[in-house]
């Protein structure tokens, strides 16, 4: 095993770390966000109010975008797992 597979597949699973995560983050960053106008428009200052609808489009990606993102690692988890004989020598 060379140095350069090593930086390979730890590239490859930071990659798709990174998108695993975003598929998971930007949605509850956006409502993050549209929650934050709502509260400074009406001043309310409520923790649960951002919390709440945050934990529900976390749940309701994770629902929809689930499959998609195991698939993604599965196919990843494969590929190394069948790499394993020509990365030993």
């Amino acid at each position: 095993m060379t140095p350069e597979s090593v930086i390979d597949i730890g590239r490859e699973a930071l990659t798709i770390a990174v998108l695993l995560l975003l598929v998971l983050l930007l949605p509850a960053l956006a409502i993050g966000l549209l929650v934050s106008i709502f509260q400074a428009a009406t001043q309310i200052n409520e923790v649960t109010l951002s919390f709440v609808p945050k934990l529900l489009i976390t749940l309701l990606t994770i629902v929809l975008a689930g499959p998609w993102m195991l698939n993604i690692f599965v196919d990843y988890m494969r590929r190394l797992i069948e790499n394993i004989p020509m990365l030993i020598g």
